[in-house]
């Protein structure tokens, strides 16, 4: 049997852009992708701390310690710029395997977004 499970997540890191004249997706700084092991065109779900709405989309990957949260395309609408939210990726796995499974979880300094 296999389920999901969380793979990856940034917690709490705020919003730097909402670009909505873009194809969509949402853009966001290497060095977090990194920390959180993330990786370009990666399914992701976002969850806005300030007003409670959820969406998925897809990575772009932003200008290396730029600090980059840029949601783009219709996602723009679910945003607004200092919001606070949650990026999180699933796996899918055998369920064995996920009762050892550790995701990388990031606590990023919300004011630069900087991996502390």
């Amino acid at each position: 049997m296999f389920i999901e499970v969380c793979k990856s997540k940034i917690h709490k890191v705020r919003v730097t852009e909402a670009n909505l004249q873009y194809v969509g997706s949402i853009t966001i700084d290497e060095n977090l992708m990194d920390a959180a092991n993330l990786i370009e065109n990666e399914k992701v779900q976002i969850v806005n701390i300030n007003n409670g709405e959820r969406l998925e989309t897809y990575i772009i990957k932003g200008e290396r310690g730029s600090g980059t949260i840029c949601l783009n395309g219709p996602a723009a609408r679910k945003v607004a710029v200092d919001d606070i939210v949650i990026i999180i990726s699933y796996a899918s796995m055998d369920f064995e395997e996920a009762k050892a499974f550790k995701p990388s979880i990031i606590f990023p300094d919300t004011k630069t977004n900087s991996v502390v």
